[in-house]
């Protein structure tokens, strides 16, 4: 069966069980530049999720993100994410943010005010247990929020 591409590589009915995933826990899809822009550049902490279809973002990232958002007392004041592969421009855009890191999916982005303060990068994703990608991101809740 062959099931039409959306935006990116991937047919969408693939991907929204892992978009919702994140909006479930009330993440804003960013799917433009524009979007992109507006968001990360206003004031206060925005964590940015870069998703990803990989096995990692499902074993390790978004179990980890669920975990640390639930068990954390201090919250960013947003939540986004833009899906790698999928909406390619905003994603684009979004790691634009990033700073001084290579494109890198799974990744979860603390920005304040525009500024990247805290970046986890796939390295620090991969082969970790869920856990322990919560307890590294509630640190960083709670050092950057």
């Amino acid at each position: 069966m062959n099931l039409p591409l959306s935006q990116g590589n991937y047919p969408e009915e693939f991907i929204a069980p892992m978009r919702a995933e994140l909006t479930v826990l009330g993440f804003e899809q960013l799917m433009t530049p524009d979007d992109v822009d507006a968001k990360l550049k206003e004031k206060g902490t925005t964590m940015v999720v870069v998703n990803s279809m990989c096995g990692c973002a499902a074993r390790m990232a978004r179990p980890g993100i669920k975990q640390a958002l639930s068990e954390s007392p201090i919250k960013p004041t947003r939540l986004m994410t833009v899906f790698a592969g999928q909406e390619k421009e905003a994603t684009e855009k979004a790691r634009d943010y990033f700073t001084g890191y290579p494109p890198s999916s799974p990744s979860i982005g603390l920005l304040r005010d525009g500024k990247l303060v805290y970046m986890m990068e796939r390295w620090q994703i991969e082969g970790r247990p869920a856990t322990e990608i919560a307890a590294d991101l509630v640190d960083a809740l709670k050092q950057h929020c």
